[in-house]
Order: C-alpha cells, then structure tokens, then sequence
C-alpha cells in the first residue's frame, strides 16, 4: 500500500493465468484496500468489511458484490494477499540480483574538463588552479 499515493485507484494486482470470472479488479482493489484500511487482524474484520461493501457507493447496484458473506469475501482476500506477496517477492528478488551485478556503468560518466567550482569525487569543492 506505501508504493501508492491513491491505492483505491492505483493499485494493480497481477493475477498471472488464474484471474477469478466473478470479481472485478475494481472490487478487488477495494476489498484490499479496505481490508488494509479496517486493520486485518482484527476478529470481525470480514463482517465489518462486508458492512463497507454494502454502504459504498460504487457498488450500489452491484448485487453479486452485495450478496457476499463474510466466509466468501474472507476467502477472496486471502487469495488476493497471497497474489500480492508473490508479486512483491519477485519484486525484492529483481531488486536483490540488480544490487548484486552493481551499479550500471552508464552511471559513471567521464568528462574530460570539470567546471571551475565542481566537486571531486569524494563531494569536496575542487581547488582552483592558479
């Protein structure tokens, strides 16, 4: 939820081959963020969350939506939860292995002059030459 300014709207979820013929992206998106938002580990966070369902506006004339149970959306989020987690491990896994090959070389740039005043490698201001 951090890497997004406006989760309810920016939040993509990878579903890979086995995307669900029921849910809409946008329901899905919702039930995540107001799961993240209610707080997951609470003990009747599904009933309060199927209550949120029900009163937002969006999903007004939704009735497949509106007719889940807390069990069914339960189960919809932890499936959801566990696409997200696979989908940020291969993110930490592709940032590892390019921490591992080093920064790329294009990032170090040689230039024959410097200008009067540039820093030195080490972030000191370079000595004029008299």
């Amino acid at each position: 939820m951090a890497r997004y300014r406006a989760p309810f709207h920016q939040l993509r979820i990878s579903y890979g081959t086995n995307k669900g013929k029921n849910y809409t992206e946008e329901e899905d998106r919702f039930l995540v963020c107001m799961l993240h938002k209610l707080g997951f580990d609470k003990e009747n966070v599904y009933e309060e969350l199927r209550a949120a369902v029900r009163s937002a506006p969006q999903f007004r004339f939704d009735w497949f939506i509106k007719s889940r149970t807390a069990l069914e959306l339960q189960r919809r989020c932890n499936t959801l939860i566990t696409l997200i987690e696979r989908e940020n491990q291969e993110l930490e896994e592709k940032e590892r292995a390019e921490r591992k090959k080093g920064r790329p070389r294009s990032m170090y740039i040689k230039s024959g002059k410097r200008a009067a005043g540039a820093q030195d490698g080490r972030g000191r201001r370079k000595k004029k030459a008299e």
